[in-house]
C-alpha cells in the first residue's frame, strides 16, 4: 500500500482514536516509570499496528509526528510538551484550550499549540496536580503545584474561570543559573555580585524583593550557591522551586486542606518545626503571612545567613510589608518593637524588577543600618539607573555604586573574609549588557 498523508483535521482525529485504543492496552502505572526512550520503544510498534488496522499507510514523517504526539499525551503535557522542551521559553500561559501563549526572551508571543477541547485541557491539568498529591475540581477549583523539573504550575478552572480552564507554568531550569550568566544577561554587575557573595558567606540575612516574574527565585537560587557545603539548610515553600546544590538540604513544602477542609500545613507551621531540626540556615521561598514572625525570630536567634523573598516595589516597601504582616499576625507588639525586630533581623535588601524589554535586573542593593527614633534606616550600596531606551526597545542604563562603605563590611572582615574596598567606589560604573550594544 502506498503511503498517503492525511490532512491536519484527519491527523487530530487519528491521534485521538489511537490514543484511546492505547489506553485500553497500556498499563499506565508501568508507563509512568518508563524513561522517554523506553516508552518510545514500547509505543512505536503499537502505534504502527493500530494505524495499519485502520487501513492507513502514513508517510514516515507523519508516523513520527503521531508517535511524538501520543508520547506527549501519555507521559508529557500534551500539546504544550514541545514548549516545555524549548530552553528559551520561561512562561507558558494557557488561556482555555485554543489560546496558548509563551514568554520567550522577555517577549509574550502566541503559539500554534492548542488543545482539542476543554476536557483535553482538564485532563492534562489533573495529570499535573495528581503527581504531587494535589487535586482540582469544582469544590477546589484552583491549585498550585510543581513539575518534576521544579517548574511552578497554577491552574484555575470553572466556575472561577469564566472562559475555560487557565493553566500558567513558570519554568525553572534543572540547575540554577550561574553567576556569570546573570552578569552576561545584565541582571547585575560584577561589583554587586562580589558583595553579595561575601555577605552570604559571612552569614548576613537577606530579603529579596520584587514583583511577580522579576527574578527573585532565580537570584535566591544563585545566592544559595555561596552557602558552604558543610551547613545544614532547610528550605520552606508553598511549591518547591528552589534548586539548591549543597549535599545537606532539607526541603519542606506546605500542604493545602483536603476536601473536608482539614489537614492544612501552613508555612508558619513548617518554619516553627524547622527550628527543631537543627538548621544552620533557613530559606523561606516567599513570606506572605503569619510565618514572617517566626522567620524574623529565627534570624534573630542564631540562624544567621537566612534568606527569603517578598512581593514589593521598593526596598522601603519591602520593609513596610514585613511590618504589616507582623501586625496582621495579631502579636500586638506595637510598631516600635516590630520595627526593632525587623531592623535587627534583616541585613541586606535586594530589589529586583522586570524591565520593559523583558530583562530582569537588580535595581538596588540596600543595607538596613538600624533605627533612627521610630524609623528603620537604610542606605543604598549599589543601584541601577535607566537613562533611556534603544530603538530596538532594549532598556539603556547602568549599574552604579553609591560610594558608601556598608557597615556590614566590618562584620564580613571579622568573619575572616577580605573585602575589596574599590568595588564601592562611585567612580566604578558598570554599563549593562544590552542587545543593542
Amino acid at each position: 500500500m502506498k503511503a498517503t498523508p492525511v490532512s491536519s483535521s484527519e491527523f487530530l482525529t487519528l491521534r485521538r482514536a489511537v490514543h484511546e485504543e492505547l489506553l485500553g492496552i497500556l498499563d499506565l502505572s508501568v508507563v509512568e516509570g518508563l524513561t522517554a526512550s523506553s516508552l518510545r520503544a514500547e509505543l512505536q510498534p503499537l502505534i504502527a499496528s493500530i494505524v495499519r488496522s485502520k487501513g492507513l499507510q502514513l508517510p514516515q514523517e507523519q508516523l513520527e509526528q503521531l508517535l511524538v504526539a501520543i508520547q506527549n499525551e501519555v507521559s508529557g503535557l500534551g500539546p504544550i510538551q514541545p514548549l516545555m522542551e524549548d530552553p528559551d521559553v520561561s512562561d507558558i500561559l494557557v488561556n482555555g484550550p485554543h489560546a496558548v501563549y509563551v514568554e520567550s526572551k522577555g517577549h509574550l508571543l502566541r503559539t500554534n499549540a492548542r488543545f482539542e477541547d476543554v476536557p483535553h485541557l482538564i485532563n492534562v491539568i489533573e495529570r499535573i496536580v495528581s503527581r504531587v498529591g494535589r487535586r482540582i475540581d469544582e469544590s477546589s477549583p484552583m491549585v498550585d503545584a510543581r513539575l518534576s523539573d521544579g517548574s511552578r504550575v497554577n491552574a484555575i478552572i470553572p466556575p472561577l474561570a469564566l472562559d475555560g480552564p487557565i493553566l500558567s507554568i513558570r519554568r525553572f531550569g534543572a540547575l540554577p543559573m550561574k553567576a556569570e550568566e546573570l552578569i552576561s544577561r545584565g541582571s547585575l554587575s560584577r561589583e554587586m555580585l562580589v558583595f553579595i557573595e561575601l555577605a552570604v558567606r559571612a552569614r548576613l540575612n537577606f530579603l529579596v524583593s520584587g514583583g511577580t516574574g522579576s527574578g527573585k527565585t532565580t537570584l535566591l537560587n544563585t545566592m544559595s550557591g555561596y552557602v558552604p557545603d558543610t551547613e545544614r539548610i532547610i528550605t520552606i515553600e508553598d511549591a518547591a522551586e528552589l534548586r539548591l546544590q549543597q549535599p545537606h538540604v532539607i526541603r519542606l513544602e506546605t500542604r493545602p486542606p483536603n476536601i473536608e477542609g482539614n489537614g492544612e500545613i501552613s508555612q508558619r507551621a513548617l518554619v516553627r518545626n524547622s527550628l527543631r531540626m537543627r538548621p544552620d540556615r533557613i530559606i523561606v521561598g516567599e513570606v506572605r503571612g503569619h510565618e514572617v514572625v517566626d522567620m524574623l525570630q529565627a534570624m534573630n536567634t542564631g540562624h544567621e545567613g537566612s534568606m527569603t523573598t517578598v512581593h514589593a516595589n521598593s526596598p522601603r516597601d519591602a520593609i513596610s510589608r514585613l511590618e504589616n504582616m507582623v501586625e496582621l499576625s495579631g502579636m500586638g507588639l506595637g510598631f516600635r518593637p516590630v520595627r526593632q525586630q525587623i531592623a535587627s533581623a534583616i541585613s541586606i535588601v535586594i530589589q529586583m524588577a522586570r524591565m520593559s524589554d523583558g530583562h530582569r535586573r537588580v535595581l538596588s542593593v540596600q543595607e538596613v543600618t538600624g533605627m533612627d527614633g521610630d524609623l528603620i534606616t537604610m542606605q543604598e550600596i549599589f543601584g541601577y539607573r535607566q537613562d533611556g531606551v534603544y530603538p530596538t526597545g532594549e532598556v539603556r542604563g547602568a549599574f552604579y555604586a553609591t560610594g558608601l562603605l556598608p557597615r556590614a563590611a566590618d562584620r564580613i572582615i571579622a568573619r575572616g573574609f577580605t573585602i575589596p574596598r574599590d568595588i564601592f567606589s562611585e567612580l566604578r560604573v558598570a554599563v549593562t549588557h544590552t542587545l543593542a550594544a
